[in-house]
């Protein structure tokens, strides 16, 4: 005899980096929920052996992501959600695209959680919303009956990092940014005093990143002798590896210092231009006051303290918990 058959559950999550880390806590809780089910991610072709190595997924589809003006393309991407036949789908993506992801579905669309018009478990806010992710898709997937989604765990992401010879008392500086978000990077020199700063203090600075970085990271080692200049030298994992050695990071509002967060650094603040360093919001949310003033969210998460080249810090509890 025979037993049921399992149950298929479609995850789409395109990315970019740091949106696509985010959501592997929802990913994750999406398995437990689930257990028994089989699981299949739809994302990038760049995001294909990260979304293999959480672990959650039996199979991972890769999404060339067709225009709609390419027909062609729209009917392979039909036949890959046909491929995965699934019963429920999570569009963790939550894009225009993957609204039309949905229509390609037809009228037997599967049960759906998203913010598409017509789906089984909508998930409905303002275009001009101001929730970050983590929170947007928690109340994304309580709607769909999830109610325990904890901050993603990346101790799947690890690496050997002796290669390196680092010392023991480090700090992982993270300078680059996505180039068409020139808001999003905190000034080279600004980054070269921090390095200063750190090094009178006893920790060394490491800079991590793409290729895209070795540029910036070159003008900081040299304003800054004793920096150690890793960009484009790391793997997910040698990087995450790093960030459970570091007392601190500092970094672009970009992937890896949201990867650095999740992965155990103790202390990691995000950063742009006009805005001083500021607890990421994956861990303690606390801010700093910007160069330009501050905002009314800054205002509310602040605590005395000192950091390590001279800015004034007020820091509390608040915002995003790892519940």
């Amino acid at each position: 005899m025979t037993g049921q058959p399992k149950s298929r559950v479609l995850v789409i999550k395109h990315g970019a980096l740091g949106d696509f880390l985010l959501s592997v806590g929802p990913m994750q809780a999406i398995r437990r929920h689930h257990p028994d089910a089989r699981l299949t991610l739809l994302t990038r072709p760049a995001y294909r052996d990260l979304g293999a190595a959480t672990g959650v997924f039996d199979e991972v589809l890769t999404d060339d992501q067709p225009g709609l003006m390419n027909p062609l393309g729209l009917l392979r991407l039909r036949s890959v959600l046909r491929r995965a036949g699934a019963d429920r789908i999570y569009d963790l993506q939550t894009s225009n695209r993957t609204a039309w992801y949905f229509r390609l579905c037809g009228p037997a669309a599967p049960d759906w959680s998203g913010k598409v018009a017509g789906s089984s478990h909508r998930h409905v806010y303002p275009a001009d919303h101001k929730m970050h992710t983590i929170e947007r898709q928690r109340d994304q997937l309580a709607i769909a009956g999830l109610h325990d989604v904890p901050l993603a765990d990346l101790g799947f992401l690890d690496g050997d990092i002796d290669e390196f010879n680092l010392p023991d008392r480090l700090a992982i500086l993270i300078p680059a940014a996505s180039p068409d978000r020139p808001a999003k990077r905190w000034p080279s020199e600004r980054y070269a005093e921090l390095a200063r700063g750190l090094i009178s203090r006893g920790l060394s600075p490491v800079i991590v990143g793409g290729t895209d970085a070795t540029g910036i990271a070159r003008q900081i080692s040299e304003a800054a002798p004793g920096t150690v200049d890793l960009t484009g030298r790391t793997s997910f994992g040698q990087l995450a590896a790093i960030a459970r050695r570091a007392q601190l990071a500092v970094g672009n509002d970009t992937g890896p210092t949201h990867l650095i967060s999740l992965a155990g650094c103790p202390d990691t603040r995000s950063v742009r231009r006009g805005l001083e360093p500021r607890k990421d919001r994956t861990g303690w949310a606390g801010r700093a006051r910007g160069a330009g003033g501050e905002s009314g969210a800054d205002r509310s998460c602040r605590r005395p303290g000192e950091f390590a080249f001279g800015l004034t810090w007020r820091r509390r509890r608040c915002g995003i918990s790892n519940r």
